[in-house]
């Protein structure tokens, strides 16, 4: 089985707050050939194969290398070579006990590691939620090996990761915590990366979310529900990532081109933020939003593909900044929009913008307080529950002997 040792490939040394890396595996799969390289960044409790659409249309295939037959490379001299991998936390990779061995640039490191592992000295990397999280980490830390970079479904960390608080939301949000057996966690799944309508789509005599809830659960029975050491770890990465100031310099003065692609309906990670990390990665970034939901790259994989192509096809046209953004820059700030010659605000028209931005802000921080204190009574229940039961007397079963 292809694994990854990252400790052969790391050059720092182990961290005495416990995320020494002896040990660690990471499982990864490498599909098509070709002097091109892309490597591909799942997100929070997501598998390699997640990628699949992806796979199949940058390296023409989903059946990894190390099963198909020897082929003559002669012939792939305009083909692409993607690698897929399980974070630490998830499916086959390692799943260490420490929250504090999960971060985002611990994961970074990783990637790191598997690029030397594979002998890649440059590559495209493209990131899904989570996986773009690591993948800022990744373009900021060594921007040289970096030929272009995707963000899909992403956001800046921290409160930042919160959905958006809604009964819809909370639904979701109750029943995912409650999901013990595959078919429960299926189900909730759906709910979370997909819009309602693609899911009640009619195909044939049954509908999308039949269908899905079907893939849903054979491939979650046979990956295993995500261990809880692992979920953990990944929360803690999520909710401690930050975009600081030198990740973004570093980005935007790496020399390589930035795609944001977002679904405008996600309910985890809020489309606002991704515009926002859009702009802040002006001049070098093309906001693409996509009329989806969290899994975008699935529920509109064709728009989603065609984006990364042209991702990949500008960068290797040396392509300049300028000419790839459609983010505008404006006295009063980072406004994103598509460009367009005859697009001129008026007066009143940015006046009433100016008080969206101040309301938006306002609402933000409102929203931050708010989840704030439902964390603290959602703690403050947790331990009086876990109290409750250690008061419990213990149940003596008949002697054995």
């Amino acid at each position: 089985m292809p694994f990854c040792e990252i400790s052969k490939y790391r050059q720092d040394p182990p961290s005495p707050a416990g995320a020494d890396d002896n040990g660690v595996k990471i499982f990864y799969r490498t599909y098509g050939r070709g002097p091109t390289k892309v490597l591909l960044i799942i997100g929070l409790a997501g598998t390699h194969d997640s990628w699949g659409p992806q796979m199949k249309s940058l390296a023409g295939t989903v059946i990894p290398n190390n099963e198909m037959e020897p082929v003559d490379l002669a012939g792939d001299g305009d083909g692409i070579e993607v690698c897929a991998f399980d974070n630490r936390g998830m499916g086959q990779s390692s799943i260490p006990v420490e929250r504090s061995q999960y971060t985002t640039t611990i994961m970074a490191k990783d990637a790191i590691a598997l690029m030397d592992h594979l002998g890649w000295e440059k590559a495209h990397v493209f990131g899904h939620s989570m996986g773009a999280m690591i993948s800022c980490k990744l373009a900021a830390m060594v921007p040289k090996r970096v030929l272009s970079l995707a963000l899909l479904n992403a956001t800046g960390g921290g409160y930042e990761c919160l959905p958006k608080l809604d009964r819809r939301t909370m639904s979701v949000a109750i029943r995912f915590l409650k999901a013990k057996t595959p078919e429960q966690r299926a189900a909730v799944d759906l709910d979370t990366h997909y819009t309602k309508e693609y899911l009640d789509e009619c195909i044939g005599s049954t509908t999308r979310r039949q269908i899905l809830y079907q893939e849903y659960v054979k491939g979650i029975s046979s990956t295993g529900m995500q261990l809880k050491y692992g979920f953990d770890g990944q929360v803690n990465a999520c909710w401690t990532h930050k975009v600081t100031k030198s990740d973004v310099e570093a980005i935007r003065s790496g020399g390589f081109l930035v795609s944001v692609i977002h679904g405008r309906y996600d309910i985890i990670a809020q489309i606002y933020y991704a515009r926002r990390l859009a702009e802040k990665l002006h001049p070098v970034a093309r906001m693409v939003d996509l009329h989806g939901g969290h899994l975008v790259s699935h529920e509109r994989t064709e728009e989603v593909n065609q984006a990364l192509a042209e991702l990949i096809k500008a960068s290797q046209a040396g392509t300049s900044p300028e000419d790839w953004t459609n983010i505008v820059q404006e006295r009063s700030g980072w406004l994103a929009g598509r460009k367009s010659a005859d697009r001129k605000k008026s007066k009143e028209g940015r006046v009433a913008e100016s008080r969206s931005t101040s309301s938006g802000i306002f609402t933000t921080r409102l929203y931050a307080s708010l989840v704030y204190l439902l964390s603290l009574f959602v703690l403050a229940f947790e331990s009086m529950r876990k109290a409750h039961r250690s008061l419990r007397p213990a149940k003596v079963g008949s002697s054995l002997t």
